[in-house]
């Protein structure tokens, strides 16, 4: 077996007092989520998520205090990213039956210190918590 060299990640730049969202917050998000669909129906989760899309962030992200950071501009993820990220995530893991959900759970927890999951990288985002709300 070869092994290919890769070139490193680009440091991640945070403004001050923001954090990557630790694992246990990722995962609580990760299972607020279904209660939250339920309640609302389903469909007030979607219009509640395209509201605060443009915020960088999703309902149970905006619940837990996280919002979806764009690596290559350094910003909070806008409306269009938002969209892109969580459409096509929820667009794969109906057409896999759900295998797409349990997949990007072990990415999450596997993966290196960004902790990305299946959405994430779909969007080009990472989550980060911002408990002072120096982003908005």
């Amino acid at each position: 077996m070869t092994d290919y060299p890769t070139a490193p990640a680009p440091a991640l730049v945070l403004p001050e007092g923001v954090v990557l969202a630790s694992r246990g917050r990722r995962i609580g998000a990760y299972f607020l989520a279904i209660p939250l669909s339920i309640v609302t129906l389903g469909i007030g989760y979607f219009i509640w998520g395209a509201i605060v899309w443009g915020k960088g962030t999703s309902p149970a992200l905006q619940v837990l205090g996280m919002r979806a950071w764009k690596q290559e501009n350094n910003n909070v993820a806008g409306w269009g990213d938002m969209a892109k990220r969580n459409i096509l995530d929820y667009l794969v893991v109906a057409v896999t039956c759900g295998i797409a959900a349990i997949v990007s759970f072990v990415l999450f927890l596997s993966d290196e210190e960004r902790r990305r999951t299946l959405a994430d990288r779909l969007g080009g985002t990472v989550i980060v918590h911002d408990p002072a709300k120096r982003l908005g």
